[in-house]
């Protein structure tokens, strides 16, 4: 950005210092006005909308600088205020940079400490846009795609919740999309720029998943140094537990600890150390079932019982979302592999939705994946959705079947479709599948199938 659409507002009583201010500073190129009071600064705030402001904190009137400062800062949040005095003191100086200035510089003003205030204000909004368009890039890509009634009130349910500070539990199945709600529950609330930390219980040895958690001193590893835990890194931020049931009762019962008190220990230490992350829980598993039968430490379980509870839906309970997420599967797989989008038929849609879907949106997902690259056609229709492994005709009690028997109901309806699609032409049907005429013939009396021939 070139300095002629920085705008720059000088508001000052003394002419002299505008005139100097504003002509060193048109020098620099840089877009200028002025105001010569704190009603006419703010005026001139709202029609000018300037980046950066060099405000006098003596004026006359009832609006001096400091009372101009407080009601910008609660307006023009992209807009930086260097005060000027004449009379500075350290506890104006204190005063004006709780009020929200960037920085604060005495009379007889020195234009190359100006100067390079004002690059360093535009270094730090240039940042903070990059880091804004970051951050809406981020949440965009982390939106739940549904249109459902019930998958609206959990998206609303995250975007009440994410508000709080109150540590939280999110249920549901594996693959229901739990680990994408946790992103939610943290870039959607006022914790987005702080870090937002992982712990999957199920990923790490059960002998690390307290250090990793907790942390732990010098010493306590043989040539271990100094190590924070999870719940430091994401302190002013968010910790994600995944799985919390897989965590030693020791770890749990030194969770419960420190959801009650915000306090815990690292390890070696003797020494209580505070952290104010936002714990985000989830489970996949019947918690009090696995209290009663001792496996899941009753303290933590009564914490848990009393958080705010996020329950996601299963795949089937939701199938209105299938053709929603179908397509931006598809377009996301297309995004990064460069294949054509490929259209899908009513039927085979309808055939998506006829499936239970015991992997939840993750096997959806994969099976999208799947599709596309063995489907060569541009459209996509129910013979594709068998081809690549789905059976659609299938009722959910037979879905037992073991691999043998399932890779031969597949190979049945596979060669069913094909013959029809040669109408019936056992050559030609053995030719476009890549099969000796005499094997397929085996086949077709193997499966019983009936032909025209």
């Amino acid at each position: 950005m070139s300095n002629e659409n920085i705008k720059i507002l000088v508001v000052d009583d003394e002419a002299p210092i505008r005139d100097v201010l504003s002509a060193s500073l048109k020098d620099e190129a840089y877009n200028v006005e002025t105001a010569e009071d704190g009603l006419s600064g703010l005026e001139k705030m709202a029609s000018f909308e300037p980046s950066v402001v060099l405000l006098d904190i003596w004026m006359p009137g009832d609006v001096d600088g400091l009372e101009v400062l407080k009601r910008a800062k609660a307006r023009y949040q992209n807009t930086d205020f260097i005060i000027m005095s004449g009379h500075g003191t350290i506890e104006t100086a204190v005063k004006a940079t709780k009020l929200g200035a960037f920085d604060f510089v005495e009379k007889p003003l020195s234009m190359e400490k100006i100067n390079i205030l004002i690059n360093n204000i535009l270094l730090l909004q240039k940042e903070r846009s990059q880091s804004a368009q970051l951050l809406n890039h981020l949440r965009q890509s982390i939106a739940m795609v549904s249109g459902s009634a019930i998958m609206s009130d959990v998206k609303s349910q995250l975007a009440t919740l994410a508000q709080g500070k109150d540590h939280l539990l999110v249920t549901g199945a594996k693959g229901t999309g739990r680990r994408l709600s946790a992103h939610n529950l943290h870039y959607l609330g006022p914790r987005a720029s702080r870090n937002f930390v992982e712990v999957n219980s199920e990923a790490i040895p059960a002998t690390l998943v307290e250090s990793k958690l907790f942390g732990y001193v010098s010493g306590f590893y043989p040539g271990g140094k100094n190590e924070n835990g999870a719940i430091m890194d994401a302190i002013d931020g968010t910790l994600f537990i995944q799985e919390v049931a897989g965590l030693p009762l020791e770890t749990q019962e030194k969770l419960a600890r420190f959801i009650a008190t915000g306090e815990f220990k690292t390890l070696g230490s003797d020494i209580a150390e505070k952290s104010n992350a936002k714990v985000i829980f989830s489970t996949s598993k019947d918690l009090e079932a696995l209290k009663n039968e001792g496996q899941f430490d009753p303290v933590l379980f009564e914490v848990l019982s009393k958080m705010e509870k996020v329950v996601l839906p299963k795949l089937s309970e939701r199938k209105d979302d299938i053709p929603m997420l179908f397509d931006y599967f598809s377009n996301t797989f297309i995004k990064h592999s460069g294949i054509a989008k490929k259209q899908i038929s009513e039927k085979a849609l309808e055939d998506l939705k006829t499936y239970d879907w015991p992997g939840q949106v993750r096997e959806l997902k994969n099976f999208v994946e799947r599709l596309y690259i063995l489907t060569p056609e541009d459209e996509i229709d129910s013979a594709d959705l068998r081809y690549a492994g789905l059976d659609v005709t299938a009722s959910s009690g037979s879905r037992s079947l073991n691999f043998r028997q399932a890779r031969a109901a597949f190979e049945r309806q596979f060669l069913i479709d094909k013959i029809a699609e040669n109408n019936g032409n056992i050559s030609k049907t053995a030719e476009s599948i890549g099969l000796e005429r005499s094997y397929l013939h085996r086949k077709i009396r193997t499966y019983q199938i009936e032909t025209k021939n």
